[in-house]
């Protein structure tokens, strides 16, 4: 599934640094520009620790800068200098221990100095190997990134800037959400899914077409308590939509999240619920209210209150009902179906006899159209291929006697449902033991329509 290896931290932080130059001059050439606050000796210290093009010649030089100046005004450009040298030289920790130091000096630092030094840290973190588990590590994270998102999104526009202010708001929407973004990441690994959830929708209101966020904020829904299932699936179909890296996988993620909520009579039916869901949410960011997938329980409260008779009408009468009917029926064995025979096909191994049900014996009696396809083998055959996650059925002994019903016998079986045509309704059975007592012992001598026993 996702890893960190696909969230392309440095491309996204190139969003910040692009903001950041237009914020305010930050590097450190500046400290020569202002009214002197230090002595010669520091300022002096500081152009050879700027200069230094060894690393670790400059680390050194830094070093001795703020052992001989601890109090130097220059020490904000001093703690810039750190932390890109330790970026460069990929020391993440020292990097981020830096970028914190800097940043807890507060109001001392020009506030665009602060988000170059925020933006690197949230960087550095997500680049250390392995990845930080420790609590207090994480809160730092989420914090860090918390307060670049809430420092960006109040920056003024600079004066020199030529740009309107609507469009000034547009060029920091990338930094913001990849500070957002940032912040969901630890807040989720902390297992503090409520603040997962708002720190990733807002990286989404600031970039709607972030896959890694939407596949996270997901995540955060899904392991909630109790699991904000719909918004969960919704997000991760927003995900692969937008081609998340290895989207397929996160479908398949789906899919099975999907069918553990959902518990529907045939696994199948999940894909063609995944792809309306996928095809909605390409056009919503938010799933609508009006937008649902029943529960579990929901489908076991319908199969507890079916039978065969409300099963048909419910599946006549279409709509939610009887989507929700079919998901609830199919595949559902049934113990005892009675009905009457209005026509027979027949092939080399089996029988497929069309029938009628209803609620009474005389509608069963009147009727002279089919609602029901009953196939009945009469010869050896294969077990039907079992659905994704369920085990092969046994197949029914054939029953080659069969053959000795004929049009208007009435019969009793147990089967089980495969599918249905909504128009003409037909409803088709397999798996099918018809009731031997029904079955005449001589061609031409039907039983009439059995009556259900007890």
């Amino acid at each position: 599934m996702i890893t960190r290896k696909f969230v392309k931290l440095a491309a996204l932080a190139l969003a910040v640094v692009v903001s950041a130059s237009l914020l305010a001059k930050t590097s450190a050439a500046q400290a020569a520009e202002q009214k002197p606050s230090y002595t010669i000796p520091e300022y002096n210290a500081f152009q050879a620790a700027q200069n230094e093009k060894d690393l670790a010649a400059k680390i050194k030089l830094l070093d001795d800068f703020v052992a001989k100046f601890p109090s130097s005004t220059l020490s904000q450009y001093i703690y810039q200098l750190y932390i890109q040298t330790y970026f460069q030289m990929k020391n993440y920790p020292k990097a981020i221990e830096s970028a914190d130091k800097l940043v807890a000096m507060g109001d001392k630092v020009d506030s665009g100095v602060v988000l170059q030094a925020l933006q690197t840290r949230v960087q550095a973190f997500s680049a250390l190997n392995p990845p930080p588990t420790d609590a207090d590590q994480l809160t730092k994270e989420r914090d860090a990134a918390l307060q670049g998102a809430k420092l960006l999104d109040a920056f003024p526009k600079p004066a020199a800037a030529k740009m309107s202010d609507d469009d000034f708001a547009k060029q920091k929407k990338p930094g913001i959400a990849f500070f957002d973004s940032s912040a969901g990441a630890a807040a989720l690994q902390m297992k503090d899914y409520p603040g997962a959830v708002a720190a990733f929708k807002a990286a989404l209101a600031a970039k709607p077409d972030d896959a890694v966020s939407a596949y996270r904020l997901g995540l955060a829904y899904l392991a909630m308590n109790p699991p904000q299932a719909l918004d969960g699936f919704w997000a991760l179909a927003r995900a692969v939509n937008l081609k998340v890296p290895d989207s397929d996988k996160v479908k398949d993620y789906l899919r099975a999240k999907v069918l553990a909520y959902e518990q529907p009579g045939c696994d199948a039916q999940v894909d063609a619920q995944l792809s309306e869901m996928l095809q909605l949410a390409a056009n919503s960011p938010d799933r609508p209210a009006t937008y649902t997938i029943p529960s579990a329980d929901d489908l076991n409260k319908v199969r507890q209150g079916s039978n065969i008779i409300t099963v048909i009408s419910d599946l006549q009468g279409g709509g939610d009902k009887g989507k929700m009917t079919w998901l609830a029926i199919c595949g559902a064995e049934f113990p005892e179906v009675v009905g009457k025979i209005i026509d027979e096909q027949k092939s080399d191994a089996a029988i497929d006899f069309m029938v009628y049900t209803g609620a009474t014996p005389e509608e069963m009696q009147a009727a002279t159209m089919a609602n029901m396809d009953v196939k009945v083998w009469t010869a050896d055959h294969p077990a039907a291929a079992p659905a994704a996650g369920q085990q092969a059925a046994t197949p029914i002994p054939p029953q080659p006697d069969v053959a000795r019903l004929s049009k208007d016998d009435g019969v009793r079986f147990s089967g089980t449902l495969v599918s249905y045509d909504p128009s003409p309704f037909l409803l088709h059975w397999d798996m099918v033991k018809v009731d031997p007592t029904v079955i005449p012992e001589a061609p031409g001598k039907g039983k009439g329509v059995p009556k259900k026993k007890g």
